[in-house]
């Protein structure tokens, strides 16, 4: 039996635990309305409006789970997130080939000579024809003091203006790769090109002419109509591409125009090249120095100096390529400020083609 006073103390504690489980039924209701989203309170953390930008998934700071938008804090794309970015196409890593500068336009680059001409002399001193008359299938060219060949230069950086070149779209020829056991012949070097349907052809030397001389010059061809040579339809666009090379080329080395020939101005037209005479595509020579000048040849057989001549000439082509089938050119284009001072003398003006008369053994 229980007293009066069990008994009312018995229903206080009754009501006690009533309320206070009325009161976790209303929290549990009010913690589930604030995670189904409701707030009542318009905090700008808890909603997308007003212009405010939502947390990144994952707690990631760099929006990389949404397509990777935000990039990486070096400011490039993050590995692993360019297809998200281009709506996973999975080829996103670099741009298409239609929006790359050069696609669809092909090039041959002739490295001067070859290595190993001089272990084939028998081969190599066979007359060939040039179009105007016959000269030697090849020769051995030139080389520094030191003996550094021209064949070793010209190869060197036909394949540093391919590398550069193939990056912007284009599709490059070389018309030897240090593939064969000499040559080609001048005459079958312009057949490559021709055969190519090339929208640019280039030989690449380095001269050989007396030591106190000193700077680079392109050679465009002449236009001229004898024997089997017709050159009349590509002396114009020769010239223009003779001239985007000259101003490139001095910009990117800072080689000067040659001292020695041309009048000073960088760019000459002849006719006794067999490799200008036969092409039937815009196509020009440099000589990108003379190896026999100690100034010249330090810089011939520097990698460094090489791969900016290699930019220079692949900037050449390039302006050349873009701007193909405009009005035929003149050899009044401008030159770099760099190719008109150096300490080996100045360059000269730049205002015309001069003939010349050849150094060394280019066919």
């Amino acid at each position: 039996m229980f007293s009066n006073e069990s008994r009312g103390g018995g229903r206080g504690s009754l009501r006690l635990v009533a309320v206070v489980a009325a009161a976790a039924v209303c929290l549990a209701g009010w913690l589930g309305y604030r995670a189904s989203g409701g707030s009542g309170d318009g905090h700008p953390r808890d909603t997308a409006a007003g212009g405010t930008t939502p947390p990144a998934a994952d707690g990631s700071a760099d929006g990389s789970a949404n397509g990777g938008a935000a990039g990486s804090a070096t400011g490039g794309t993050v590995p692993g997130d360019a297809a998200n970015a281009a709506g996973q196409s999975g080829n996103a890593t670099g741009p298409s080939a239609e929006t790359l500068p050069l696609t669809g336009k092909v090039v041959v680059l002739d490295p001067g000579h070859n290595p190993t001409n001089h272990l084939h002399t028998t081969e190599i001193n066979r007359p060939v024809g040039i179009g105007t008359n016959r000269k030697e299938c090849d020769t051995t060219g030139t080389e520094t003091d030191a003996g550094y060949p021209e064949a070793e230069y010209t190869l060197d950086v036909s394949r540093r203006v391919q590398a550069i070149l193939l990056a912007r779209g284009a599709k490059v020829t070389l018309t030897q790769n240090g593939d064969r056991p000499y040559g080609p012949c001048v005459d079958e070097r312009a057949e490559i090109g021709n055969k190519a349907h090339a929208d640019a052809a280039l030989s690449i030397h380095a001269d050989g002419a007396p030591a106190t001389a000193y700077g680079f010059h392109v050679i465009a061809p002449k236009s001229l109509h004898a024997g089997g040579a017709d050159t009349r339809a590509i002396a114009a666009p020769s010239l223009r591409l003779a001239n985007a090379l000259r101003t490139h080329f001095a910009a990117a080395t800072g080689e000067p125009f040659a001292n020695y020939l041309g009048g000073g101005k960088g760019l000459t037209v002849r006719d006794d090249l067999g490799g200008l005479n036969l092409s039937t595509v815009p196509k020009v020579f440099i000589e990108c120095g003379n190896m026999r000048n100690a100034h010249d040849a330090k810089a011939l057989t520097d990698p460094a100096w090489r791969q900016k001549a290699a930019m220079g000439i692949a900037d050449g082509l390039t302006t050349f390529l873009e701007s193909k089938g405009s009005p035929g050119g003149s050899a009044s284009g401008s030159a770099s400020p760099k190719s008109t001072a150096s300490s080996r003398g100045p360059a000269g003006p730049a205002n015309s083609a001069s003939p010349a008369s050849p150094v060394k053994g280019m066919r």
